[in-house]
């Protein structure tokens, strides 16, 4: 990539004890950071003042001041860039005019919190006066040094402190701090950790809510350290907590996963934060109701007129053979649409409970079957990765174009020099021409390197998901038959999207994977597969 600025960065701290004894490195992590985003931008020179104070000294004693304006007028640089304005001094009488100086020497100057100063209107002088005048602003921008150097610490997979969650406790490590106390390190509780992967795997897998945890844990005599129960709040904070994936959170920083601290899979978290949002806005990818015997709930219509189906419970009384009077209960999906509009739906007012699930179950069983029996190569189409090694290839071949082009303006580089001497067959407005043309087919080709990345990086990323959804799949197939009826509810709604049905139990069913093969199937009413 060719870099058309030439960026110097001025780092400064006024005492040595500054965020942990220095806080230049975090000031140049965002000076790159910043920097780096800016394609035309190069650093090429960096500049440190260690327990330089910005009011106290003048800029005419600051060395490194000294020698940035030095390189200025020779314009050996295009931009200076520092972490925030006041890194080049706080003086209200000297730092504005330090900074406008800069400016109308054709030195663009930048701060990495702050953006761009400018001196295109008397509003903007004005603005750089008062940056300088207001000192008493010099404690928030200390909190933002500090608070930055906190989320770097937090990136780093460090814990800085704050309330340990359920399933974690506090280790000394040893370190001590700037204040010489020693520093603890976050590890995995496993007796509290075993408890959270329990909460997680009812949640997810056995739709059990916040309240109905909450007493479950209690009937199996499980309490907090304190011999207290788990209130609905604790529940929702452990199933909301990022870090059970071992990632570790500070603000809007956080690290990457660090395997020591996962308690729970991230497909099991993210699992879990679906069905919390889908708790809040009734979606029915989860079931409504898990407490019922029912299979479907929520995912249940009637084919005729399309609105959804209840459940219901009738029932009636009889004497049994020892003399009791017994109630039998009948459960039933009711199309309450038909009740209340007699004669605009034409299917039935209800269907039986057991006959519908048995026969839908009956469906499940047999698709789960023919996605044990497929070879994985069947699922992850060839076509599919057809398309990945065709997008590689397109790759390979754009990146070989722009590879050839960068060659073709070394050179012309090369032959400016020839030109100079009076060597070469090109004019000096030949080469120009020449020069400018590749760079502009360079810049098209770099263009098409990124869209062919893009789009490589779509078609991988796709495929790795389908790998994923059939791995998942292929384990619900061996499970389902031995999981508890609350994990088939679970299961059966994440995997049938919908159920249609119609007169006499005909169904058609939507399911809700995205194999094509696993799409669609439509069942029509043969009497041997109703009789499941």
């Amino acid at each position: 990539m060719e870099y058309n600025k030439h960026v110097y960065c001025l780092y400064r701290v006024s005492t040595i004890g500054q965020v942990e004894k220095n806080d230049i490195p975090m000031q140049r992590e965002c000076c790159r950071e910043f920097a780096a985003g800016h394609k035309d931008w190069s650093i090429t020179k960096e500049l440190y003042e260690k327990g330089v104070s910005g009011f106290k000294t003048s800029a005419k004693d600051r060395d490194a001041i000294q020698e940035i304006q030095a390189d200025a007028v020779e314009r050996k640089f295009d931009i200076l860039l520092v972490f925030m304005f006041d890194r080049l001094g706080r003086r209200d009488d000297e730092t504005p005019f330090v900074v406008e100086w800069f400016v109308k020497n054709g030195i663009e100057v930048w701060s990495a919190m702050e953006g761009q100063q400018r001196f295109d209107t008397h509003v903007d002088k004005l603005m750089n006066y008062i940056r300088y005048w207001q000192a008493s602003g010099e404690s928030i921008k200390t909190s933002i040094r500090v608070r930055t150097r906190m989320e770097q610490l937090t990136e780093a997979g460090l814990f800085t402190g704050g309330s340990v969650p359920y399933g974690y406790k506090l280790v000394k490590s040893g370190r001590v701090n700037k204040r010489n106390r020693e520093v603890s390190d976050l590890v995995i509780d496993e007796d509290a950790a075993e408890i959270v992967r329990l909460i997680f795997y009812k949640y997810v897998y056995e739709g059990f809510g916040a309240q109905r945890l909450c007493k479950y844990l209690a009937e199996m005599n499980i309490y907090k350290e304190d011999g207290r129960n788990f209130p609905n709040t604790s529940i929702n904070r452990i199933i909301k907590n990022e870090l059970y994936t071992g990632v570790i959170h500070n603000g809007e920083a956080k690290s990457e996963v660090i395997p020591e601290l996962q308690i729970v899979e991230r497909e099991t978290y993210e699992r879990a934060q679906t069905i919390m949002q889908d708790r809040v806005t009734h979606h029915n990818s989860i079931p409504l109701n898990l407490k019922s015997g029912s299979l479907l709930v929520g995912n249940i219509f009637c084919g005729h007129c399309g609105n959804r189906l209840t459940l219901t419970t009738s029932g009636r009384t009889r004497k049994g053979r020892d003399g009791q009077i017994h109630f039998e209960a009948r459960p039933r999906y009711g199309c309450h649409y038909k009740q209340r509009h007699p004669g605009e739906c034409d299917g039935q007012s209800g269907y039986g409970v057991h006959t519908l699930d048995g026969i839908v179950d009956q469906i499940i069983r047999r698709q789960l079957e023919r996605i044990k029996t497929s070879p994985n190569n069947d699922i992850i189409t060839e076509q599919h990765q057809k398309a990945v090694d065709l997008a590689e290839a397109r790759l390979r071949i754009a990146k070989s174009q722009v590879a050839e082009k960068q060659r073709e303006i070394t050179d012309y580089q090369n032959e400016a020099i020839r030109v100079i001497r009076g060597e070469s067959k090109f004019s000096d407005e030949l080469l120009d021409s020449l020069v400018k043309r590749a760079k502009s087919e360079l810049k098209v080709l770099t263009e098409a390197v990124n869209t062919a990345q893009e789009e490589l990086d779509t078609l991988q990323a796709g495929m790795e998901r389908e790998i994923e959804e059939y791995d998942r799949l292929v384990s619900w197939a061996e499970i389902y038959d031995t999981c508890s009826f609350e994990s088939k509810k679970m299961f059966v709604s994440q995997f049938v999207k919908s159920v249609r049905v119609y007169r006499d139990y005909d169904l058609e069913i939507e399911f809700n994977v995205s194999f094509d093969e696993f799409k669609e199937f439509r069942r029509t009413g043969q009497s041997g597969d109703r009789s499941a």
